[in-house]
C-alpha cells in the first residue's frame, strides 16, 4: 500500500525530531498555547465588574473586594462599598478583611514545612506532640489513634463544628488543652468519615507551636507570609490601621447591624487570619507556581511538590450527581478535601482548589484553576458571605467569554521519537515486527493483517495527505497526533511501556471529521 505524499512528510518529520532530541536537556513545563491570553481575559473585566456590584448589591452586602490572578499576578481587582459604614471608608484590593477558614491552608502550609524540615510526620499520632490527647475515648476500643493527616484533611473523627467553632477564636491554648483534657466526643472514629472540624485546625496550630517553639502566629509569618511579601496581613484585629480594617456586619430587619470583632487567640489557626486582595493574590500565586512540575530552582516558602501535595484530593466526600453551572445547565461535581483546601472537578474535567471562608460579619472565598493558570478571590464584611456564588459566575463568564485554553503539556523526546517511528511502518505494516518499536506484548493484542486493513480503509476515507500534526502529550508516555486528509483526518494514539526506552503497547488508528 502506497500514501501519497506521506514518505515526504514522514522525511520532514524525522528532522524535526533528530533536532528536538538532540536539545532535549531537561522537563519542560507545559506552556499556555495562547500569547494573546490576557487581552482575551482583560476584555471580559467590565462584564465581570457588574456580576460583583450586582451580586452585592442584591444580597445587601455593606462591603467586598475581590481579584483576578493570572499567570501569579494580580492583574485585576475592584472594591465596592464600604469596609466602616459609618466612617464610610469605601473597600478596596488594600482593605483588610478577617478571611476566616481561607486561613486553614496556611495552617497546612507551615505543617508540611516542618515536615520537610524533618520534624515531625504526617503519620504521626498527634499525642506525640499533645499528651493530652492520649487519653482520649474513641468510639470503639479498635480505633487508631488521630493522626496529623488525619486534623489536615477533617477526617479526626470529631463532630463538624460549626458555628461552635467560629465563637472560640480568642480562646487561649490553656483552655485549648483543658478541653482535651476534660474529653472530646467523637462522630466517627478516625479515619472513618469526613466531618469539618475548626477544633483540628487549632490543634494543628498548637502542634507548630510545639514542634517549632514558636506561636503559630510568628511561625506562619516568619516563614510564609514575610517571603511572601504579604505585609498588609496581621492575626490580631487591633494591629491593623484603623482605615484599612473592615468591620463586620450582620443584616438584621432592613439594616446592618455591626458584630464585634474577636481578638486574635488558638483558634485563629482555623480562621483568624487578616488580609488584603493585594497580599492575598501573592499566597494565591505560590500555589499556582507548583504548576506544572519542572526543574527550576525553587523560589516559594516550601517546596513546589509540598504545595502539589497540599492541593491533592486525599478525602473525597461528596459526588453532586444534580449539579448545575451557574447557567443552569447539569454538570455534575465530585469534591474532595486536602490539607487544608478544598478539591472540585465538575463534568468538564476542569479542577478547582481552594477555600471558603465565614464568621459573624465575614465571609470570603478563593479558587484557583491550575491547568488554566488563573485564580480568583472575592471578601466581604457581612456573616457568612457566600462569596463563592459570585466567584463561580465570574469564573464561568471569564472563561467563556475569553476562550482562553489550558497549559499544552510538551512531548517528550521519547514520544517524538516513536511518532516519528510509527509513521514509517504505519502506512505498510509489513515492516513492523522488524522496525523494533513495539513492546512484546503488542503483536499478540494487535494482529498486523488487520492493522494494515484498518490502514488501508483510513487512508482512503482521509484521501490524499495534507499534513501531520504535532504530537499532543496526555502525558510523557503517552499522547496522540492528528494526520490531516483533504477528505478526513485520521487520530492516531500510543502509549508507552515503562521500559527506557519505551516501546509502544497499545495503539489506536481511527478516522476523525475535520
Amino acid at each position: 500500500m502506497t500514501v501519497k505524499n506521506l514518505p515526504q512528510l514522514i522525511a520532514a518529520i524525522t528532522l524535526s525530531v533528530v533536532s528536538l532530541i538532540a536539545s532535549a536537556q531537561s522537563y519542560k513545563p507545559a506552556v499556555f498555547a495562547d500569547a494573546d491570553r490576557l487581552k482575551k481575559i482583560e476584555s471580559t473585566y467590565a462584564i465581570i465588574d457588574k456580576l460583583y456590584k450586582d451580586y452585592a448589591e442584591k444580597n445587601h452586602w455593606p462591603g467586598m473586594a475581590y481579584g483576578i490572578v493570572v499567570d501569579g499576578k494580580l492583574v485585576h481587582s475592584g472594591g465596592i462599598g464600604y469596609t466602616d459604614i459609618d466612617a464610610k471608608i469605601p473597600a478596596d484590593a488594600s482593605s483588610d478583611f478577617r478571611i476566616a477558614s481561607m486561613t486553614k491552608s496556611l495552617t497546612a502550609m507551615a505543617i508540611l514545612k516542618l515536615r520537610d524540615e524533618g520534624k515531625l510526620k504526617l503519620d504521626d499520632p498527634a499525642y506525640l506532640y499533645i499528651p493530652e490527647m492520649k487519653g482520649l475515648k474513641y468510639l470503639t476500643k479498635d480505633a487508631t489513634p488521630i493522626t496529623i493527616k488525619n486534623l489536615l484533611t477533617h477526617t479526626s473523627g470529631y463532630p463538624e463544628d460549626n458555628p461552635w467553632g467560629d465563637r472560640q477564636l480568642a480562646d487561649s491554648d490553656d483552655e485549648l488543652i483543658a478541653l482535651y483534657k476534660k474529653g472530646i466526643s467523637f462522630s466517627n472514629n478516625p479515619g472513618l468519615g469526613y466531618e469539618y472540624s475548626n477544633l483540628g485546625f487549632a490543634t494543628l496550630g498548637y502542634i507548630i507551636k510545639k514542634v517549632s517553639g514558636k506561636t503559630y502566629e510568628d511561625y506562619i509569618t516568619e516563614y510564609i507570609l514575610k517571603p511572601l511579601g504579604m505585609t498588609h496581613t496581621y492575626w490580631e484585629y487591633t494591629k491593623v490601621p484603623k482605615n484599612k480594617l473592615a468591620h463586620g456586619y450582620r443584616w438584621l430587619d432592613n439594616k446592618w447591624v455591626e458584630q464585634p470583632l474577636l481578638h486574635d487567640g488558638s483558634y485563629g489557626a482555623m480562621g483568624g487570619l487578616i488580609t488584603t486582595i493585594e497580599d492575598f493574590s501573592k499566597y494565591m500565586a505560590a500555589h499556582l507556581d507548583a504548576w506544572p512540575p519542572r526543574d527550576d530552582a525553587e523560589t516559594g516558602p516550601i517546596k513546589r511538590s509540598s504545595i502539589r501535595e497540599m492541593q491533592y484530593p486525599w478525602d473525597v466526600n461528596a459526588l453532586s450527581s444534580n449539579a448545575k453551572t451557574t447557567t443552569g445547565r447539569p454538570c455534575p461535581n465530585v469534591t474532595a478535601y486536602c490539607y487544608g483546601l478544598r478539591w472540585e472537578k465538575d463534568c468538564d474535567n476542569r479542577i478547582y482548589i481552594g477555600h471558603t471562608g465565614g464568621l459573624p460579619g465575614f465571609g470570603s472565598q478563593w479558587n484557583i484553576m491550575p491547568e488554566y493558570g488563573i485564580g480568583i478571590v472575592c471578601f466581604a464584611n457581612l456573616t457568612y458571605a457566600r462569596a463563592g456564588v459570585p466567584n463561580n459566575q465570574v469564573l464561568d463568564t471569564l472563561l467563556a467569554l475569553s476562550g482562553i485554553k489550558t497549559r499544552q503539556l510538551p512531548a517528550s523526546a521519547i514520544l517524538e521519537q516513536r511518532k516519528s517511528d510509527l509513521l514509517k511502518v504505519i502506512a505498510d505494516w509489513n515492516t513492523a515486527k522488524a522496525s523494533g518499536i513495539f513492546a512484546m506484548n503488542f503483536f499478540m493484542d494487535y494482529f498486523p493483517d488487520q492493522l494494515k486493513i484498518a490502514a488501508t480503509d483510513a487512508f482512503a476515507k482521509a484521501g490524499k495527505m495534507v499534513n501531520v500534526g504535532p504530537i499532543v502529550a496526555e502525558n510523557q508516555m503517552r499522547g496522540y497526533f492528528i494526520m490531516q486528509g483533504e477528505k478526513a483526518n485520521i487520530r492516531v494514539a500510543f502509549t508507552l511501556t515503562p521500559e527506557t526506552p519505551g516501546l509502544i503497547q497499545e495503539y489506536h488508528l481511527e478516522v476523525v471529521s475535520k
